[in-house]
């Protein structure tokens, strides 16, 4: 019995790096582990359209490595079983969600071990595949029932995957009536009462707290600089991130990627047409002798790009405010020179771009 995983999983993207989840349509929420998110109050989820959403983390339970997102609208997927019997070896499992961030994969397997104990806690063991990325994804059975959380914690075990017991999940959802809305809700290791507010003890049973947990993550020089050029050109920096010092966004109708090069450069740039099946000398000429200063044309398989590199010296020096024009202008010079290149040579738009879906 063949079952599609892909609807019920979403990619979930942080400043830090990404990994998966799995949206429960009852209760309108996301379920992933807490180190997914970490201390990260908003993150993005990805859909299967590669639509992204801002999603509030709105419970985290550190110690049993969990925690719930909300996003303000409903996503129509269908009822995601959970499996309420004990998990025996040697039964079919499959791990999905985005391992290293690549696409969707499912990777199959066998529970090697139904309740092994790693670090003071019982954990699912399988042999399927299970690699970074892939950790808050859902493991399911044959049946296509959710019967464990994914964790990629454990990353010294080859041939060896670990996911949380959904027992442990269903504890969590005792939590739910209780949180408070909009807020920031932690979860007491010692007696599991919810905390909203800054604090250096659990008020309910008196356990010392972690006060760094209700702090957001610091972000480098560098990325303050680009998120906050992308504010300026009304994108929302959550949204665009894809990881550590890595953004991507729409802007108009072109994908901009924005990165560290060679840790010495910060680089911007924009696949704007393919290349043509015909016309090809002349086109190619034109990439190298055009001159679109401060930008650079390229081509790199198969597509040509419009980028724009600029030394950290410049980025954190006198000349920052003309760098953050450089990066806002590149969409626009990116979105002329598309129709421009697929009117002249004949060339497609870039397969990530826009113009392509309408």
């Amino acid at each position: 019995m063949t079952h599609n995983f892909e609807p019920f999983v979403f990619k979930v993207i942080t400043a830090a790096g990404s990994g998966s989840s799995f949206y429960l349509r009852d209760k309108k929420i996301f379920v992933t582990n807490y180190h997914v998110v970490g201390q990260f109050k908003r993150v993005s989820v990805q859909d299967l359209t590669g639509t992204r959403h801002i999603a509030e983390v709105i419970l985290a339970n550190p110690a049993e490595d969990i925690a719930f997102l909300r996003v303000k609208q409903d996503f129509e997927v269908p009822d995601l079983q959970l499996h309420m019997q004990d998990v025996t070896r040697g039964e079919k499992v499959f791990v999905a969600g985005f391992p290293f961030g690549m696409p969707f994969t499912v990777t199959e397997g066998i529970v090697s071990a139904p309740n092994q104990l790693m670090s003071g806690k019982n954990y699912v063991q399988t042999d399927a595949a299970v690699n970074p990325g892939n950790s808050g994804g859902p493991v399911f059975n044959a049946n296509g029932a959710v019967i464990g959380i994914t964790t990629s914690k454990f990353n010294n075990a080859d041939n060896m995957g670990f996911a949380v017991p959904i027992t442990t999940l269903i504890e969590e959802f005792d939590s739910l009536p209780l949180l408070v809305e909009n807020s920031f809700n932690l979860v007491c290791e010692s007696c599991s009462a919810l905390i909203q507010q800054r604090s250096q003890y659990c008020n309910n049973c008196g356990q010392n707290i972690d006060e760094k947990l209700f702090d957001e993550p610091m972000l480098t020089d560098l990325a303050i600089f680009c998120e906050q050029a992308l504010i300026e050109l009304g994108v929302d920096p959550i949204i665009a991130r894809q990881g550590h010092e890595f953004w991507e966004f729409y802007h108009g109708s072109s994908l901009v990627r924005m990165f560290v090069y060679n840790r010495d450069y910060l680089y911007v740039t924009s696949p704007i047409n393919q290349l043509p099946q015909q016309n090809m000398q002349g086109l190619l000429e034109e990439v190298v002798s055009r001159d679109v200063s401060p930008y650079k044309l390229g081509i790199w398989e198969k597509e040509v790009y419009i980028s724009y590199r600029v030394h950290m010296s410049d980025v954190f020096g006198p000349r920052s405010g003309e760098v953050k024009k450089n990066i806002a202008d590149l969409y626009r010079k990116a979105n002329d020179l598309d129709d421009y290149f697929a009117e002249k040579y004949g060339c497609k738009f870039s397969v990530h771009s826009l113009k392509n879906r309408k």
